[in-house]
């Protein structure tokens, strides 16, 4: 790798863009004290990412940028980029693994631009990067940040001027430890960031573990209530089919027996209205008959106490007629053919009456009976006398007689019929009796029926109540624990209970699994199932992001582990190359001290500085709360440093302070040229600190740059000839007459002439 171009635009006295090409291992830039020299050094600081403005003698972004002349306007940006070869692909850059990759350019161009605005752009091959970008750039190629390689007129000595642990910071510099102290920077960045996360990883899986133990506490109860759904769904297999199997043997047992007691109640009902019909008609028709001939017969007994109640007055009569005969009372005689009309008259009434079935009939016609006689009586009084009156009362007794026989005939007729019908009537009331008996057994058994028919529609009605129990028992069933409840479809239907009910032994089965179905539904329903699924989803998400927490945790655990131990790598690496650089360092020192001085000793010691660090407690313990505990505590701190030891030829003086301006200088130049040669920057920068030497030193020193000039390019301003002489290439730097400044590039034949 080496320095290919430098290109200036518009930085401070550069109004126009100004290219240096270094093709030569030492270019000279020489030029009178107003000329902008210097300012090529600056373009140099300032490209490669100085950011002190007094090292490039301004106050701000805006006296970077060309002022203007008479003849030129003020520019709005400055702008300088430097060119390097990369052919060997030596330019590398850290990756966000820590690790680092090569840049794949033949060149690489850093660029460096201010604005008016004072907004500052770093550009690496044309893409805009950070500062810390182009730090580790080029810190991978030794080009250090502390500008070890820019060393400018006034600064040569500030390396004597440090202090220790400044000191020590440029020779790490110098020695290419800076990539390592960036890379430490950047782990403990990457440390004190993963340490936070580490926090608040932390803290966030403290802020969950409540909820999470809530949750976990839930899913237990969740968990233990899925076991109870599994044993749930044990018993409702058992419970369901045995009931599912005993509903099917009472609804088809039930409606068999619904069927038989119906059968049999009609048949007993159609025997009984047998019985019913066998009695009425028959029956009825014969006691009508009887009631008929009784009639007929109370109707005749009554003409027959009539008659006889006739024939005792007329008996009377005649009796009474008797005497009054015998007591010569006159007694008319009634013709016999009279007589004979009365009698047939009244035979007729009789027979009449004799024909009626009703004695409501047979009255009028003894009315009528009464009224003949008393008018026979009536008509016939004043014709007969008492003895005719005799003869027609016997006459009368004799009819009535006669007829009274009659009667007495008929009664007897109609006494022997009714009693014949009676007797009929007697033993028909004896087989009624019979049916009777018959039919209240029938009536009986008709009751037992209808009484068993109402015990099955009771039992249907149970059976139909623990049905529709059955049925929200499998819709309760399958809001606890889902459809699987229907798995008792697919058991096998055994015939478990006895289709009449149930065995004891059965239904005592039965209650005791629906105790026990109703114990664990009860518990389900304290457990709450309802949420049991939001829970357990809640549940995965909270913990698996507490396990991602703790495998972040796990994670920022080894990534802590690992930054701490690169850390403690790097710091190894450095300590031994640090001490490896300073015993090589030494050894050239000595070199170039003895050559500058004739002799003498020049060396650089490690030394451990302590210091004193105030550290708060709660650093060490984070439990501490910051804000309530003010304590805190000394830290010792061991710090390493470097002092110059240093000892002139034939004199006593071994002080620094003691030296004069020249040998500071010179001693400087020498550890300074001892520095780049341990490991060698692609080029150095030397702004004249060459002024304070003489001619013999200035030989030494022309010496030391070609010596410099084999492992780093040098670029040096200068005013010295023997400096010049050595160069390859000049460039002269003047004002122009636009006020700006202007570039001339000598080649080594002619720096030679001009140097002598």
């Amino acid at each position: 790798m080496r320095l290919k171009t430098l290109e200036i635009n518009g930085f401070k006295s550069f109004a126009q863009k100004t290219v240096l090409e270094f093709n030569n291992s030492i270019v000279c830039v020489v030029g009178p004290n107003g000329s902008g020299k210097s300012n090529v050094v600056e373009a140099l600081r300032y490209v490669l990412g100085e950011q002190s403005m007094k090292s490039m003698r301004g106050k701000s972004g805006l006296d970077l940028i060309f002022k203007g002349s008479k003849s030129l306007s003020k520019g709005s940006r400055a702008g300088v980029t430097i060119y390097f070869d990369n052919s060997d692909k030596v330019f590398k850059l850290s990756n966000s693994e820590g690790g680092e990759i090569n840049l794949n350019y033949e060149t690489v161009s850093i660029s460096r631009e201010v604005y008016s605005d004072g907004l500052n752009k770093y550009i690496l091959n044309g893409s805009e990067v950070r500062l810390k970008d182009i730090h580790n750039l080029l810190a991978s190629v030794n080009i250090g940040s502390s500008g070890h390689h820019i060393i400018s007129q006034g600064e040569a000595d500030r390396i004597l001027n440090a202090n220790m642990v400044d000191r020590r910071e440029m020779v790490e510099d110098a020695l290419g430890l800076k990539i390592y102290q960036y890379k430490i920077k950047e782990s403990e960045r990457k440390l004190e960031r993963t340490e936070e996360n580490m926090k608040e990883v932390t803290l966030q899986r403290r802020e969950n573990a409540p909820h999470l133990n809530f949750l976990k506490k839930q899913v237990e109860k969740f968990e233990k209530a899925k076991e109870m759904q599994a044993d749930l769904a044990i018993l409702y297999k058992e419970y369901l089919s045995k009931e599912s199997v005993y509903l099917e043997n009472e609804k088809n047992t039930l409606s068999l027996q619904k069927d038989k007691l119906k059968s049999e109640l009609e048949n007993v009902a159609s025997k009984i209205s047998a019985t019913e019909d066998n009695n009425s008609a028959e029956g009825n028709k014969k006691i009508n008959a009887l009631r008929v001939v009784e009639g007929n017969l109370n109707s005749i007994r009554g003409m027959k106490s009539e008659m006889e109640r006739k024939l005792g007055r007329i008996e009377g009569m005649i009796e009474m007629e008797t005497r009054r005969a015998e007591q010569n009372i006159a007694v008319v005689e009634i013709s016999q053919e009279e007589i004979k009309a009365v009698i047939a008259d009244i035979n007729n009434s009789i027979d009449e009456a004799i024909s009626k079935n009703d004695v409501s009939e047979v009255k009028p016609i003894l009315e009528r009976i009464k009224s003949i006689l008393k008018k026979f009586s009536s008509q016939n009084t004043e014709k007969s006398g008492e003895n005719i009156e005799i003869k027609n009362l016997k006459q009368s007794q004799q009819e009535i007689l006669e007829e009274m026989k009659g009667i007495e005939s008929k009664e007897k007729d109609i006494a022997k019929s009714a009693e014949l019908l009676k007797q009929e009537i007697n033993k028909e009331m004896e087989a009624l009796r019979d049916l009777e008996r018959e039919k209240f057994t029938w009536k009986v058994r008709q009751q037992e029926l209808s009484s068993a028919l109402e015990l099955t529609a009771i039992k249907e009605g149970n059976l139909k109540s623990r049905t529709e129990a059955f049925l929200n028992e499998i819709k309760e069933g399958v809001a606890l624990i889902g459809q699987e409840i229907l798995a008792y479809k697919d058991e096998v239907a055994e015939a478990l209970l006895p289709p009449a009910g149930g065995s004891k032994a059965s239904a005592t089965t039965q209650e005791e699994l629906k105790r026990k179905i109703e114990r664990i539904k009860i518990k389900l329903e304290d457990a709450g199932l309802g949420s049991g699924a939001e829970v357990l989803k809640e549940f995965k998400e909270v913990s698996e992001r507490d396990g991602f927490l703790a495998k972040e945790m796990e994670d920022l655990a080894k990534s802590i582990e690992s930054l701490e131990k690169l850390i403690a790598d790097l710091k190894e690496k450095i300590d031994l190359e640090f001490k490896e650089g300073v015993r090589k360092i030494n050894v050239e020192f000595q070199e170039f001290f003895s050559l500058m001085f004739g002799g003498g000793t020049g060396s650089l010691s490690i030394v451990v500085e302590n210091k004193k660090k105030r550290k708060n407690e709660f650093e060490e313990d984070e439990s501490v709360d910051v804000e309530s505990s003010g304590e805190s505590k000394e830290e010792i701190v061991f710090e390493k440093g470097i002092e110059i030891n240093v000892s002139l030829p034939h004199k006593k003086v071994k002080e620094l302070n003691a030296f004069s301006g020249g040998e500071r200088s010179l001693t400087s130049i020498a550890l300074l040229f001892a520095m780049s040669q341990v490991n060698p920057p692609p080029f150095l920068v030397l702004d004249e600190t060459d002024a304070a030497l003489d001619e013999a030193n200035s030989r030494k020193y022309g010496d030391m740059l070609e010596k410099l000039s084999k492992h780093s390019q040098l670029i040096v301003v200068t005013h010295n000839r023997e400096t010049m002489s050595r160069a390859g290439v000049l460039y002269g730097v003047t004002i122009g007459s636009n006020g700006a400044s202007k570039l001339l590039s000598v080649k080594f034949d002619e720096a030679t002439a001009i140097a002598k």
